[in-house]
């Protein structure tokens, strides 16, 4: 604003939740500011109204209507010229829009409801969406169409004519053969000429998301046989003070008193103290990678995610203390220097299988071995390290991943090649589970906990 010891016109500018106040100076240059400030309003209107208008006409015109008005303009260039083709032409033209119009008449006086009867799906399947429209107005209303966005493409459905207050529903088929997160709308109705010159659209608001589960196998249980919970078995380590008593021993300075075991003082001469076998509660954590190097086909990828999520909801469903973790997402220009892992929720087996249906394999992830020593740093107490890879990593890789995490921890890796022969084999401390199907991990897991 610019101020002067002229005399000033005032202006105020009141809106909704808003006071502007606008003074202009009365001299040749604040005239000069007052025009332009004209001129910038009347340019943005003039912008806002454009912009608008080729919003509706993006939605109203099809191709085919755009090639309609460029032909209706050879009407009064044939008139100029003289030329009969261009007048026809754009005779024709005139006639057909005029026609297309009154085919968008009534287009939101549709009540339009899509139902989808279940939430969470295993992959496999289909799912039975319902659509119910009804005509809300008191007039007949044209046919016209619904339009229903399913996850990337979209079903198109033929609404007949409907009297004032009629119904009409059909089924819509939602297909979930593979895993994944499948957004269902928002639902348009579409109303457009028998020619597809003009048409007119309104979206609804409401959008369903329908979570596609991964396949997954009942596996024996994780508190027994081969993969089993250490909770409550004493361990090799020796402590002052646990539950399993272990021997006893002199006393040395610095011990509790409380550790003190006075029978066999009394019995010696020399104080003696308590020992015991470190008890611990065992945390199993299954590691998925999401390296695209890793694995060698997209099915490949697909088993991995399911056997992981056989892994975590058998030790959910067992009680178990558990931590699936997969590598984050890293920046290309940060991919040398920063290392992040993000863990998957565990707390029912309908949270963690909702967040594998959307996990996919990434460029910008970390390799495996990476995963697995950043996760034997941050989460502590780790007893059992499960890794599921596909059958591009080698036997030299898998042979390292015992190093990435403590001594006391047990590693197993899962490795999905659909070629191999299902077995099991030791490499350098790190259990092998070769699995060709899902079906595979049951089964071995079975035979050894047999």
């Amino acid at each position: 604003m610019t101020f002067h010891t002229e005399s000033r016109g005032s202006q105020t500018a009141t809106s909704t939740g808003s006071t502007t106040h606008t003074r202009y100076s009365t001299s040749r240059r604040g005239l000069f500011v007052r025009a332009l400030v004209r001129l910038a309003e009347v340019w943005q209107a003039l912008r806002a109204a454009l912009g608008t208008a080729l919003v509706w006409l993006r939605e109203t015109v099809t191709p085919a209507g755009g090639l309609a008005a460029l032909a209706l303009l050879a009407l009064p260039l044939g008139v100029v010229l003289g030329w009969t083709e261009l007048i026809v032409a754009g005779v024709l033209a005139a006639a057909l829009l005029l026609l297309a119009v009154p085919f968008l008449l009534g287009g939101k006086a549709y009540a339009v409801e899509f139902l989808v009867p279940v939430d969470r799906v295993v992959a496999g399947g289909e799912v039975r969406g319902t659509l119910d429209i009804t005509n809300i107005s008191r007039s007949f209303e044209l046919p016209g169409r619904v339009d229903v966005p399913i996850g990337r493409g979209t079903t198109e459905i033929a609404v007949p004519l409907l009297r004032p207050g009629a119904h009409h529903r059909e089924l819509v088929m939602i297909p979930t053969p593979r895993r994944g997160i499948i957004d269902i709308g928002p639902v348009t109705t579409l109303r457009t000429d028998p020619v597809g010159l003009l048409r007119r659209e309104h979206a609804q608001a409401e959008v369903h998301r329908l979570y596609v589960h991964p396949v997954t196998v009942s596996i024996p249980s994780t508190s027994a046989g081969f993969v089993r919970d250490l909770e409550g078995n004493p361990t090799n380590r020796i402590v002052d003070a646990d539950m399993s008593f272990h021997a006893i021993r002199e006393y040395a300075s610095g011990d509790a008193q409380r550790s003190i075991h006075w029978k066999s003082t009394a019995k010696t001469g020399q104080l003696m103290v308590r020992q015991y076998e470190e008890s611990r509660r065992s945390r199993l954590v299954v590691v998925l990678s999401l390296q695209p190097a890793d694995f060698h086909s997209e099915d490949e990828f697909e088993i991995a995610v399911s056997a992981a999520g056989s892994l975590g909801t058998r030790a959910i469903r067992d009680g178990r203390d558990l931590a699936v973790v997969a590598s984050a997402q890293i920046q290309e220009l940060a991919r040398s220097s920063v290392h992040s892992i993000r863990s998957l929720p565990v707390v029912s087996t309908r949270a963690l299988l909702d967040e594998l249906s959307g996990v996919e394999t990434a460029v910008s992830t970390m390799p495996i071995e990476d995963v697995c020593s950043l996760t034997g740093q941050a989460i502590p107490d780790v007893s059992i390290a499960i890794i599921v890879c596909g059958s591009a990593v080698t036997a030299t890789r898998l042979r390292s991943l015992s190093l990435r995490f403590g001594p006391d921890v047990a590693v197993l890796a899962v490795r999905i090649d659909p070629l191999a022969v299902p077995s099991y084999r030791e490499l350098a401390g790190v259990g092998v589970l070769t699995i060709a199907v899902l079906e595979d991990l049951r089964s071995l897991l079975a035979r050894r906990a047999s």
